[in-house]
């Protein structure tokens, strides 16, 4: 119970202005982020305000990861892009208050998933997605992010239509762009008292505000003011048909938040050398997206992006997260005056310089050293990634394509030695797993029709792996069994043995020496 109740590390040492200052950054970069992708999704921006706010608060307490931030992101809009889309051809009246609805229930029901996956502790198999998958994935993101901000330098942001800013307009966005870069990128080498990212976006507001700049702002997006989000349940019809419409797309949710966080976890463990807690942050996600359902919030996940500012900014605990998700409400009821007056110029190069930071450059300097399949795979999830934007797919299309690759190699990994011994009895000495993949070649190693009477089969520097290999036994005893010969398996465990059938006369194993491994299938 201790283990359970106790939320935070009290022996960490915290550097408090460290952490509410990268909490403030964040917060700050938060606002544009998640108003654009409650627009993307077509809902108010204040329901992205409100997850960001929740998704926020909530992981940063229970979550798995300190120093990891979650909010309303790209990949669970795109989502509800679909969902929308729906609902709007089953029924073309219905108002955008009525898919808001549709929307939390929905939340709801992923964030529920979500609770099941991480008390059934599914976060473990993170461990079979491959570094080339990762890889892929952090490149597809990092170009999603970059790729997002190419919108700003149109006159309209909001706009999918609207044209390229032209002449000064565009000439003193991209240097108020250029310039927030530079001071991203060039401060940290000077001084990390204050995270570059804050003394960029407070360096190109002085400078707007002073010289009277026209430029773009938060409030030229959508307004930002609203109140505390009062909590309320859903307004939709409980019946088997909305189970039936809303559950496909909350699945889809669920999966798309649990794979991007546990990576983004995974990646911000490699950044800063420690270990987080993959079913705890699931456990934290579900939470967090139940009640962003119930809190008028459109939910979303951990943001790869936002974690990556915070890092970088210093933070290594849980209380910068706390404090962007505070201070992220404090600007909605309080502050939205201020906040609507930011020069996205200043947001749109901190972002740029996020992407940047998240793509690892390091991945292009191994396409002459890795295996030509670990380049193919993270070629495709990148590719997936930036053209679908469905990270779910994307991973698990680079997961099935790794799998395949491996367990083609090693396919081709077994091999067997044969000899016959004084007694003119011969034997196949196994080397490498049996399994599905393998059964051919493993077939072809045999003689039967030249093979002496009596024959061994030694496994002992092999696996019996899976059902494939348990018929590719039965199959190969009936063969000598029709010659007339006898066959003899060694060292095969028990599991295998029950499970050959119409082998029990001829099949003698030697039971002193076997082994008591499992294999992984149903009795028959």
């Amino acid at each position: 119970m201790k283990n359970q109740l106790n939320l935070f590390d009290l022996s960490q040492k915290v550097d408090y202005k460290t952490e509410i200052l990268s909490g403030l950054t964040v917060a700050l970069a938060l606002v544009p982020e998640a108003v654009a992708f409650a627009l993307i999704a077509g809902l108010s921006p204040l329901t992205g305000l409100y997850a960001a706010f929740v998704m926020g608060l909530v992981t940063a307490i229970l979550g798995g990861r300190p120093g990891m931030i979650s909010g309303a992101t790209g990949a669970v809009a795109v989502v509800f892009v679909g969902l929308i889309s729906t609902l709007k051809i089953n029924n073309p009246e219905i108002t955008v208050d009525e898919i808001t609805q549709y929307v939390f229930i929905t939340v709801i029901l992923a964030g529920l998933l979500q609770l099941v996956a991480g008390l059934l502790k599914l976060g473990k198999f993170m461990r079979l997605v491959p570094h080339p998958v990762i890889f892929g994935f952090v490149n597809g993101l990092a170009i999603i992010i970059f790729m997002a901000q190419l919108a700003q330098f149109t006159t309209d942001s909001t706009d999918p239509n609207a044209p390229w800013m032209k002449g000064p307009q565009l000439y003193i966005f991209l240097g108020l762009v250029v310039l927030a870069m530079l001071i991203i990128w060039g401060l940290p080498k000077l001084t990390k008292v204050i995270p570059s990212g804050l003394v960029a976006i407070l360096a190109i507001f002085g400078i707007v505000y002073f010289f009277q700049i026209d430029t773009t702002t938060v409030g030229d997006i959508a307004s930002v003011s609203g109140g505390f989000p009062i909590p309320s349940i859903p307004d939709v019809p409980y019946t088997w048909d909305t189970l039936v419409l809303v559950f496909p797309y909350a699945a889809i949710v669920a999966g798309v938040g649990l794979i991007e966080s546990l990576l983004t976890l995974n990646i911000i463990d490699e950044i800063t050398q420690t270990r987080g807690k993959g079913n705890k942050e699931a456990m934290a996600q579900g939470t967090a997206n139940v009640l962003s359902g119930f809190l008028l919030g459109m939910g979303g996940c951990a943001m790869i992006g936002q974690s990556l500012i915070n890092i970088s900014s210093g933070s290594r605990a849980r209380l910068a997260g706390i404090v962007a998700a505070l201070m992220l409400l404090v600007f909605v009821m309080f502050g939205s005056g201020i906040i609507e007056k930011l020069p996205m110029a200043a947001l749109t190069g901190l972002m740029i310089m996020v992407s940047i930071g998240t793509f690892e450059w390091a991945s292009l300097k191994t396409f002459n050293k890795m295996p030509k399949s670990d380049i193919f795979v993270m070629v495709v999830v990148t590719l997936v990634t930036v053209f679908l934007h469905n990270l779910a797919l994307a991973v698990l299309i680079g997961v099935i394509i790794a799998a395949l690759v491996f367990a083609w190699d090693n396919a081709k990994r077994i091999r067997a030695r044969k000899f016959i011994d004084d007694k003119g009895v011969k034997h196949y000495e196994i080397f490498g797993p049996l399994f599905f993949g393998s059964v051919e070649v493993f077939n072809e190693k045999f003689d039967v029709k030249n093979d002496p009477n009596e024959v061994v089969i030694d496994f002992a520097e092999s696996r019996v792996v899976d059902m494939s290999a348990i018929e590719a036994l039965n199959k190969l005893t009936e063969r000598y069994k029709n010659s007339g010969k006898t066959l003899h398996l060694k060292h095969l465990s028990d599991d295998c043995r029950k499970l050959l059938k119409n082998a029990d006369n001829i099949i003698d194993v030697n039971v002193f020496e076997d082994p008591t491994y499992k294999v992984l299938v149903d009795d028959l």
